[in-house]
């Protein structure tokens, strides 16, 4: 039987919505297959922002999270999104110091699309190979952080750091975390779930 674990989504304002709202559904819906077959929710998911206060989203999405940070004392897993809001927690000490000492907590320490910048400017990402959305690579590579930024992946794994490229690749890492967290069958049963079997009618050129 998995264990249970506390996964922290980390909002702010300006943050990308999808860059949270699809983990954030991989992570329910993955609770959601084992109601299904255990009667249980093994994983409790919780958005956290640094007031508790209402965010506004990139979209103008707006978010009631469930807690402040200040709440917050541990985490299994970390998730930061990333966002035009990123280029402003980054110098945001309160945040930083946060994401610092809970990353202290994790399992696991992870960040979608800009949300790597919060990473490596907290410290749990810095000298990791890492990745980020394709616009935002030239200039993660040029704050020297991380030991390398790769390109053209959907996500990396460097110990217990995991970041992903931009948008939709979040979902990609949050189902290979299910698999980490639960097993690889769950993680094929969350992935059923959702019916997310990615068929685009373009290609992108990136």
């Amino acid at each position: 039987m998995s264990r249970e674990r506390t996964i922290g989504i980390l909002i702010f304002d300006d943050a990308e919505e999808l860059d949270f709202v699809g983990p954030y559904e991989v992570f329910t819906m993955s609770n959601e297959m084992f109601a299904r077959s255990e009667n249980r929710r093994p994983d409790k998911v919780l958005l956290i922002s640094e007031t508790g206060r209402t965010v506004t989203c990139a979209k103008g999405m707006r978010v009631e999270p469930h807690a402040a940070i200040g709440d917050i004392d541990r985490l299994d897993l970390l998730l930061v999104p990333g966002g035009q809001g990123t280029r402003v927690e980054v110098n945001n000490k309160a945040i930083t110091d946060w994401v610092a000492r809970i990353a202290g907590t994790c399992e696991w320490v992870t960040s979608v699309c800009t949300g790597s910048l919060v990473l490596t400017a907290a410290g749990p990402a810095k000298g990791k190979r890492m990745t980020t959305h394709w616009a935002f690579i030239p200039t993660l590579r040029e704050r020297g952080e991380a030991a390398e930024v790769l390109e053209r992946v959907r996500y990396v794994r460097d110990g217990n750091v995991v970041t992903s490229a931009g948008v939709s690749a979040g979902i990609d890492m949050a189902l290979w975390l299910v698999g980490q967290m639960h097993g690889e069958d769950h993680a094929r049963a969350t992935q059923l779930g959702m019916q997310y079997d990615p068929a685009p009618p373009y290609a992108a050129a990136v």
